[in-house]
């Protein structure tokens, strides 16, 4: 299997006189993608775009070269798509293995024994095996979490789109999640939305959008570098900076302009996006 090829030109989204995405112009082939932003920064319309959910009104996409303009092409990507969004609206009184059963039905598994191989398969990988053949509803937030995670997982997919896929998910939860992504590295691209820095430094890429637009684009160690020179402990609190925390030995590390002497130390991917948003000031 080839990771998928998705490229955008001028990609444009808007809801009445909302704007949720402008001219987002993407190249991605192969690895993990985050893409990373506050609140309303756009980051779900433009998972649900690249999904085929949405069609924008403005600007193209291709995925492998299809356009999803003609409704073939769409039905093509579809076939290569895992997509999980926030919410995945599973059915409560289906039991676990019916539903993901289902998914595979809607995915082209036509014969019932690879279905059924497909589903054990993907519940295997998410730990809910044991779990087959209890109710949805009886599952915890996590555990559906992870059951979305299945039915995107079905397939293969050479393209993986999570929407915040590790909400409500405990660490041990969340180790499990990275390494199921992280494992599909070579074959897949995978974009996944979130509100976590750290889950991004674990990707080769990472979007940075700010009202709806794009902000940066490229490595975690790019992404650290665009705070290079701008982070600084001082034993004072700041007056004017971007952000500032207190640490535990009493002295406070600050973002933005540094005074004279200041005492610079080595940026964080944290630094660099909090530094892309607009600024605030933050202690």
């Amino acid at each position: 299997m080839t990771a998928a090829q998705v490229l955008t030109g001028g990609l444009t989204k808007s809801f009445g006189k909302t704007t949720a995405i402008s001219n987002l112009n993407l190249m991605l082939e192969g690895g993990l993608v985050a893409v990373l932003g506050p609140n309303g920064s756009g980051k779900t319309t433009l998972l649900r775009c690249l999904a085929t959910i949405l069609s924008p009104n403005d600007g193209w996409m291709r995925v492998d070269g299809l356009d999803p303009d003609h409704e073939s092409d769409r039905t093509e990507i579809r076939r290569r798509l895992g997509y999980m969004p926030q919410e995945p609206g599973l059915s409560r009184s289906g039991r676990v293995f019916d539903v993901l059963d289902y998914f595979a039905v809607l995915k082209g598994f036509d014969q019932e024994r690879q279905r059924r191989t497909a589903v054990f398969a993907a519940l295997d990988e998410v730990g809910l095996r044991k779990r087959a053949s209890d109710k949805v509803g009886e599952l915890s937030g996590g555990m559906r979490r992870r059951l979305g995670l299945a039915q995107a997982l079905l397939g293969s997919p050479s393209l993986l789109i999570l929407d915040e896929p590790s909400a409500n998910l405990d660490p041990d939860e969340r180790l499990r999640l990275r390494q199921i992504i992280a494992a599909r590295r070579l074959t897949t691209t995978a974009i996944i939305s979130t509100h976590l820095t750290e889950e991004a430094n674990g990707c080769e890429t990472i979007l940075v959008l700010t009202d709806g637009q794009l902000a940066f684009t490229g490595s975690p160690s790019a992404l650290a570098a665009v705070a290079d020179g701008r982070s600084w402990l001082q034993p004072a609190p700041p007056l004017e900076v971007r952000a500032s925390w207190q640490q535990p030995d009493g002295r406070y590390r600050c973002l933005g302009s540094p005074p004279p002497g200041a005492i610079l130390v080595p940026p964080t991917i944290e630094d660099g996006y909090l530094l892309l948003q607009e600024p605030a000031a933050v202690s």
